[in-house]
């Protein structure tokens, strides 16, 4: 009986640079040994909670939280579909997928317990320090938080 892969997880957004990490991960750790991948690659999406997303629950708030959660629900569902798409045109079809509702932080380090992950890939937005502080980095928290080996793809940048 073959034993289990080691799973990649890979926490997948609508930003450019979390589908760089995606396709720089399955050009490094997939194509070069297909078709005997060293890993099961497994795509998460974080949904934002409809509250979250808003980010206040004013007057009239309660109206809008159904709209707001169809079109988190939207962007979820394109997020996947995007992500697949890039997995197929490298001829990687075995690719699990989830959506969580939550914050990414904490979804992608729940994730990693859940599926017994060896590795997460998570891609870098490269904000500035105050931008940072601000938000709270996602791929700072899971390289301190994640029980696996964490590695952030970053995207070149483009000398002028």
């Amino acid at each position: 009986m073959a034993s289990e892969k080691p799973v990649m997880l890979l926490g997948i957004d609508d930003s450019e640079q979390s589908f760089y990490a995606l396709e720089w991960a399955i050009d490094h750790f997939f194509i070069p040994f297909a078709p005997n991948f060293p890993f099961k690659l497994c795509l998460v999406h974080s949904k934002p909670t409809p509250m979250s997303a808003i980010g206040f629950a004013g007057p009239g708030g309660s109206e809008i939280l159904p709209v707001v959660d169809t079109d988190l629900k939207k962007i979820a569902a394109r997020v996947i579909e995007k992500a697949k798409e890039l997995c197929h045109s490298k001829s990687l079809d075995d690719v699990a997928v989830e959506v969580v509702e939550g914050d990414a932080r904490n979804v992608l380090c729940e994730a990693v317990e859940k599926h017994h992950a060896s590795m997460l890939v998570v891609g870098s937005h490269g904000y500035g320090a105050i931008k940072r502080a601000v938000l709270g980095s996602v791929s700072d928290y899971c390289a301190h938080h994640a029980h696996c080996s964490v590695m952030i793809v970053k995207k070149p940048k483009i000398k002028h």
